[in-house]
């Protein structure tokens, strides 16, 4: 835990706030917005009623059978928020409802993900700490046909950021896809480049391959797992709008890393350092306008990284999505009527 809680509060936070203060500075050479594109509706007030979805899973490869997908249980979460300007707030909760599926066990411990979109920038930073993950399907790895193999023990910690300049921000808003509270009207697209900094672990308190299926993976007896990666990538993103109100957003950026990953287990401690991608990529579709909205959208990432034990590669994705309904609202000026 020293490690992750040093990564964050001295690499990755000073990073954010290094970002943010540049884009701030710049701000005064101000990035005037070309209407007939998008409207940035500076006097709404935007809330939202949202279901939130978020997803992580970390896979070890085999090379004869299956590979093991471990997954965390996460919640599906009801939540309301608002946005005013730059700032935004949002609480949400895990009803029972909506979370009856009690058969893959339980998965506690910290999800952050914040995404963050100054006018020249797109950042993500996540901070996961979740404990407690399932093989799927039934019966895989265990002797009962109709139980997940369930893991409380089992605990992945990732933390990073990644971040890319807009370069076309005069014409395309990510806000307007994700957020909505501006507006776009016009089909616009833009080139993005930047880089990814991440840390994680994977651990068990015994192997993290099952004793049952052990002969057919190289990484049997391994109980922890050690990544890291930082590299440099480029892409784009663009938003089809039709009839100024329906909008699809692609946004996929490719990064090429360099990746060291130690492997620790029975057999002493491993180190492999390679090179591999990632890849970060967000997706929205629905409907916008200056009074309300609704959309669906999705936010993640992907991770590959080699260890010593195999050619194959582990994986990592995380990520979120969320179906939200927006109502924009007009904010009184002070001595209005």
């Amino acid at each position: 835990m020293k490690k992750q809680r040093f990564l964050l509060l001295h690499v990755l936070l000073p990073i954010l706030f290094f970002i943010i203060s540049m884009d701030r500075l710049n701000a005064q050479k101000k990035v005037v917005n070309n209407t007939d594109y998008y409207e940035t509706l500076p006097q709404k007030i935007t809330t939202r009623l949202y279901l939130n979805q978020k997803f992580l899973k970390f896979t070890i490869p085999s090379a004869k059978q299956t590979d093991i997908e471990y997954k965390a249980n996460t919640k599906l979460n009801l939540g309301i928020g608002v946005t005013y300007h730059n700032f935004s707030a949002n609480i949400f909760y895990g009803f029972k409802a909506l979370n009856k599926d009690t058969a893959k066990g339980k998965t506690k411990g910290l999800d952050l993900q914040l995404h963050l979109y100054p006018r020249r920038w797109a950042i993500d930073v996540i901070a996961l700490f979740p404990k407690g993950y399932h093989l799927e399907p039934k019966g895989f790895a265990i002797n009962n046909p109709n139980k997940y193999y369930y893991r409380p023990d089992v605990q992945l910690k990732l933390i990073g950021i990644s971040a890319y300049q807009v370069t076309n921000k005069e014409k395309f808003s990510y806000r307007a896809a994700i957020i909505q509270n501006e507006w776009q009207k016009k089909s616009a697209g833009s080139a993005l480049y930047g880089g990814i900094l991440y840390y994680g672990t994977a651990k068990g308190d015994s192997a993290l391959v099952p004793k049952s299926i052990e002969n057919s993976f190289a990484q049997k007896g391994i109980s922890n797992l050690n990544f890291m990666a930082i590299g440099v990538g480029g892409g784009g993103a663009y938003t089809l709008v039709m009839d100024k109100h329906f909008f699809i957003t692609a946004s996929v950026v490719a990064n090429l890393d360099l990746t060291l990953t130690s492997e620790d287990g029975t057999a002493g401690k491993k180190r492999k350092t390679s090179i591999g991608p990632s890849v970060v990529a967000k997706g929205a579709i629905g409907y916008n306008s200056p009074n309300w909205g609704i959309s669906v959208n999705g936010l993640g990432s992907a991770l590959w990284s080699k260890g010593a034990s195999s050619p194959n590669k582990y994986y990592l994705p995380a990520g979120a999505i969320r179906l939200a309904v927006t109502k924009k609202f007009d904010v009184k000026k002070k001595g209005g009527h």
